[in-house]
C-alpha cells in the first residue's frame, strides 16, 4: 500500500467518526434515543397500570364445608348427610373506588409533568452543548489560524538567531506568543472532548457531532429579541413552567388523596348467599349474608389528618416555587439583556476592523514597516479581544436558552 492510499483511509476514517448535524438533527435523534427520556415515559405507562388496578374490585370469596364427622351414624367425611357452601362479594361504600380511580389519574397526570420538565431541561442541555461547541470551535478554527503563522515566524527567527541576526530576547518573545497560543488550544479541545461527549449522551450518537449552522443563522440568533416585557414573560413562566404546573398539580393531587382517606372511615359492605343441606332450620335452606363493620371510631383518622397536612404543605410549596419562578425568570431576563446590550456595543464594523487590521498588522511586519514589539503586543491584543468576543455571543445565546427552559415557550429562534 502507498502513502497516498494510506493517507486516503486514515482521512476516510476520520470523517466516518464525525457526523454534521443542523440542531434540528440533533433533537430528532435526542428524542429518539435519549435514554433518560425512554425510562422516565416508562412511569407514565406504569400510572397507566395504576389507574387499571384502581378500577378492579376485590374478587368473590367462596367457601365450603362437609361434615368431619358424624357422631349419630359414627361415620367420617358424612358427605350425604351434611355439607354446605357460601359466595362473597365486599361492596366498597363512601365513593372509595372512585376516590381511588380519580387520584389515580392525578397521579398519571404529575408523571407527564414529570417527563414535560425532563424533556425541557434535558432539550435546554442539548442546546447549550450544540452553541457551545459551535463557538469552542470557532474559537479554535481562529486560534489554529493565529498558532499556524507564528509558528512559521518562530521557525524563521530561530534561523536568524542562530546566525546571530535577530536577538535572543526577540526569539523568545514570540516563543511566548506561541506557547499562549498552544494552552489556548489544549484548553479549547478540552471542553470539545467534554462537550462531544455530553453531545453523545444525550443524542445516543456514537460518532462525534459537527454543528451544520452558517454565520447567517447565527447571526439572526444574535439578534433576535424575546416579545414582551419582563412581567409578560413571568405570567407565560406561570402558565407553562412543567415543573411549577407540577407543584399546583400536586395541591389537587393531595385534595385527591384526602378525600379518599376520608372515605376509608365508612365502613364496606359484605354481601353473600350461603347455601346449607342439613345444620340449619330447613334442609337444603339458602340463606342471604349481610357483614358490616361497627363504625365505633373513626379507624383512618391519623392518614387523614396526614393527608390534610400534606395540603398545607403543598401550598406552601407551590408559594414558594411562584416566587421562585418568577424572581428566576427575572433574573434570567436581565443577565439576556446585558449581554445583549453587550453585544450591540460591538457593531459588524468594530469586527470587521479588528480583521482589517490584523491582516494590515501581518502585511505591515512582514514588509518591515512595523517593530517586533509592535507587532507582538498586537498579537496578544487581538487574541485575547477575538477570544471575548466569541465569549460574548455564546454567553448570549445561553442565557437566551436559559429563558427558554424558564418560560417553556418558544420565545427565541
Amino acid at each position: 500500500m502507498n502513502k497516498f492510499a494510506g493517507l486516503l483511509i486514515v482521512v476516510s476514517s476520520f470523517l466516518a467518526a464525525q457526523q454534521q448535524m443542523s440542531l434540528q438533527d440533533c433533537e430528532e435523534a435526542f428524542q429518539k434515543n435519549n435514554l433518560q427520556l425512554l425510562a422516565e415515559q416508562y412511569n407514565i405507562h406504569m400510572a397507566d397500570a395504576d389507574i387499571i388496578q384502581a378500577k378492579i374490585w376485590e374478587l368473590p370469596q367462596l367457601s365450603g364445608y362437609v361434615n368431619g364427622y358424624n357422631p349419630e351414624d359414627k361415620r367420617v367425611f358424612d358427605v350425604t348427610r351434611a355439607k354446605g357452601a357460601e359466595i362473597t362479594q365486599l361492596i366498597y361504600l363512601g365513593g372509595k373506588k372512585k376516590n381511588e380511580v380519580a387520584f389515580a389519574k392525578s397521579n398519571k397526570e404529575l408523571a407527564q409533568l414529570q417527563f414535560t420538565q425532563l424533556l425541557a431541561t434535558l432539550r435546554t442541555e442539548l442546546h447549550s452543548a450544540y452553541f457551545n461547541l459551535y463557538y469552542q470551535k470557532v474559537k479554535l478554527e481562529s486560534i489554529t489560524r493565529q498558532l499556524g503563522y507564528m509558528n512559521d515566524l518562530l521557525k524563521a527567527y530561530k534561523v536568524q538567531s542562530s546566525k546571530g541576526n535577530v536577538s535572543l530576547k526577540d526569539e523568545v518573545r514570540l516563543q511566548s506568543i506561541v506557547v499562549q497560543l498552544n494552552a489556548d488550544k489544549t484548553d479549547i479541545n478540552k471542553d470539545i472532548l467534554d462537550i462531544q461527549q455530553s453531545l453523545k449522551i444525550l443524542t445516543g450518537m456514537t460518532e462525534d457531532i459537527v454543528p451544520q449552522i452558517s454565520e447567517q443563522e447565527v447571526k439572526d440568533i444574535l439578534a433576535f429579541q424575546p416579545f414582551g416585557t419582563e412581567e409578560a414573560l413571568q405570567e407565560k413562566a406561570l402558565e407553562n413552567n412543567a415543573e411549577y404546573q407540577y407543584n399546583l398539580k400536586l395541591i389537587d393531587n393531595s385534595k385527591l388523596y384526602a378525600q379518599w382517606q376520608k372515605s376509608m372511615n365508612v365502613p364496606d359492605l359484605n354481601l353473600g348467599a350461603q347455601y346449607d343441606q342439613g345444620s340449619g332450620t330447613f334442609r337444603n335452606e339458602v340463606n342471604l349474608m349481610v357483614g358490616i363493620p361497627i363504625p365505633l371510631w373513626k379507624s383512618n383518622k391519623g392518614n387523614i389528618d396526614k393527608a390534610n397536612f400534606a395540603v398545607q404543605q403543598n401550598q406552601k410549596n407551590a408559594e414558594f416555587q411562584k416566587l421562585s419562578l418568577e424572581t428566576k425568570v427575572a433574573a434570567a431576563y436581565n443577565v439576556w439583556k446585558n449581554n445583549f446590550d453587550q453585544l450591540s456595543e460591538i457593531k459588524t464594523d468594530d469586527q470587521n476592523n479588528l480583521e482589517t487590521v490584523y491582516n494590515g498588522m501581518l502585511k505591515n511586519f512582514r514588509n518591515g514597516n512595523i517593530s517586533l514589539i509592535e507587532f507582538t503586543d498586537f498579537m496578544e491584543t487581538y487574541r485575547q479581544t477575538i477570544l471575548q468576543i466569541y465569549d460574548i455571543k455564546n454567553d448570549l445565546i445561553q442565557s437566551a436558552e436559559n429563558l427558554n427552559q424558564l418560560v417553556q415557550t418558544k420565545i427565541f429562534y
